[in-house]
C-alpha cells in the first residue's frame, strides 16, 4: 500500500513516474471541455474521501475535479463533520474510513494527525497539507517548472520569506530531484534544521543567505509565498510584516535572477506583500501554472497510491 506522506518518504524513481504521468495526463486532455471525462477511468468504481480540517480552495477543488475526471466519487468532509481526534480517536475513525472508502486525502493542522491516519488505516492516505508539510503543491510545483524550462536537477531555486510548510517541502523536493536551494529571510523564520539536513544529506547544495539580492543571484525560479496564516493574530501579522518586508520579491528583486527566472507562489497570495502585483502578473511568473498543475499532479499521486 501506497501513502503519499511527504516527498522525501517516497521514492525518487516513483516521484519521477508521478511527474511523467501528471504530464501525459495532461496532454491527453488538450483541447477538451472541462467537465469531460478522461478517456481512461482508472478510478471508476472508486471512493475518495477528502478530508477537511483546515479551509482550502485549490486543494478542494483539484482533487474534486481530479478524481471525477478519472472516473471515482468523493466524500467532502470537514473537520467539523469528523471531529477528528475529539468525538472519536483518529485510529478509529482511519479504521472506519477503511471499511467506507478507497483512499483518504486529508488536509489538517498536525502533522501527527496524518501520521496516526496512515498509521491506522487499511487504505492509502495523501497528505494535503499539515502545518510542517505541503508536498502535492511542489509536485505541481516540479511539474511547471520542467514544462517551462526542463529539467529541474542541477537548477537553482531560491526561496524567499518565511521557512514554513511549503518551503519544508521544496527542501524535500532538492533532495530527491537533485536540484539547489537558497533561502532567504529573517533568522527567526528559517526553515527546520531537519529538513535542511534532509535535503544536503541528498546532496544538494543548500544555502542561508540573508541579503535578497545575493540570494536570488543566478537563480532559475524564485519563490514566495504568504508571510501571514488566516488564524495568526494581530499583533503576530505585525511582527511578521516588520521582518519580512525586506524580502518582499518585486521587479528590482528579480532583476537579480537570470533573465529567463520563473516566479513561483502557491496562492492564496496577498498582493504587494510577499510579492508585487507585478511581478506576479509579469513574465516570470507562472503562478496560474502552478495551480493548473495541481490537478494534474495530484491524478498522477491518487493513481500511483491506488496502484491503477
Amino acid at each position: 500500500m501506497n501513502h503519499f506522506l511527504d516527498i522525501h518518504k517516497t521514492d525518487a524513481a516513483a516521484l519521477r513516474g508521478m511527474i511523467d504521468n501528471a504530464r501525459s495526463m495532461k496532454n491527453a486532455r488538450a483541447g477538451r471541455p472541462k467537465g469531460t471525462p478522461d478517456a481512461e477511468q482508472p478510478l471508476a468504481g472508486r471512493m475518495v474521501a477528502l478530508i477537511f480540517e483546515k479551509p482550502s480552495t485549490r486543494t478542494r477543488i483539484s482533487f474534486d475535479v481530479g478524481i471525477r475526471q478519472m472516473g471515482g466519487q468523493t466524500m467532502v468532509l470537514s473537520g467539523a463533520d469528523m471531529q477528528l481526534g475529539h468525538g472519536e480517536t483518529i485510529a478509529d475513525t482511519a479504521r472506519v474510513l477503511s471499511r467506507y472508502v478507497d483512499l483518504i486525502m486529508i488536509r489538517t493542522f498536525e502533522e501527527q494527525t496524518l501520521l496516526e491516519m496512515a498509521e491506522y488505516a487499511d487504505v492509502p492516505v495523501i497528505n494535503g497539507l499539515t502545518n510542517r508539510t505541503h508536498p502535492c503543491q511542489i509536485m505541481a510545483d516540479v511539474m511547471t517548472f520542467e514544462e517551462h524550462r526542463g529539467p529541474i536537477a542541477g537548477r537553482k531555486a531560491v526561496w524567499c520569506g518565511d521557512g514554513n510548510n511549503v518551503c519544508a517541502s521544496w527542501l524535500h523536493a532538492a533532495g530527491q530531484f537533485g536540484f539547489d536551494m537558497t533561502f532567504t529571510g529573517p533568522p527567526t523564520l528559517d526553515p527546520e534544521e531537519e529538513f535542511i539536513g534532509l535535503a544536503r544529506k541528498k546532496g544538494a547544495n543548500v544555502v542561508i543567505e540573508r541579503d535578497p539580492a545575493k540570494a536570488v543571484t543566478g537563480a532559475d525560479v524564485v519563490i514566495a509565498d504568504t508571510w501571514v496564516s488566516m488564524h495568526d493574530s494581530q499583533s503576530s501579522k505585525e511582527r511578521r510584516h516588520n521582518q519580512l518586508r525586506p524580502y518582499q520579491v518585486n521587479e528590482q528583486l528579480m532583476s537579480h535572477a537570470k533573465p529567463d527566472a520563473l516566479f513561483m507562489h502557491c496562492l492564496p497570495a496577498h498582493r504587494d506583500d510577499e510579492a508585487t502585483s507585478a511581478v506576479m502578473d509579469g513574465p516570470h511568473s507562472v503562478i496560474f501554472d502552478e495551480a493548473e498543475n495541481r490537478l494534474h499532479a495530484q491524478k498522477a499521486i491518487v493513481r500511483w497510491c491506488l496502484g491503477v
